[in-house]
């Protein structure tokens, strides 16, 4: 099953938002000081790809300011839209595994640095 909705979630929704996310970390990357953030954004972009079946645990502390930084710069935009494609997905019985996801993608998008994926 989880293969089923992983090709589902790459077909309609993971392939362009991973392109997006990669072309976003490029962009900080052309920057010194955008480096970091730019690998965090082939974190996400690397989840988006197949995210059913992996786990998202985000550690604040790990990395407070870069994390409130990103928050306050990005995060917090990510984060709702996230949440609020997860609400959509989530008013028919089929799409809530998809909402799912998004919820999961909300948590790594709000603090990406210091999360793990597995």
């Amino acid at each position: 099953m989880r293969l089923i909705g992983n090709l589902i979630w790459f077909l309609f929704t993971g392939l362009l938002s991973c392109i997006a996310w990669c072309m976003t970390g490029l962009l900080f990357c052309l920057t010194v000081i955008g480096i970091p953030f730019g690998v965090q954004c082939f974190k996400i972009a690397r989840l988006l790809l197949w995210p059913m079946g992996h786990t998202v645990t985000t550690h604040f502390s790990a990395h407070p300011i870069a994390n409130l930084i990103w928050i306050l710069l990005f995060g917090w935009e990510m984060c709702a839209g996230y949440v609020v494609s997860g609400a959509i997905y989530c008013i028919t019985v089929v799409g809530i595994p998809f909402g799912l996801q998004c919820f999961k993608l909300a948590e790594l998008s709000l603090c990406p640095f210091g999360a793990s994926v597995q």
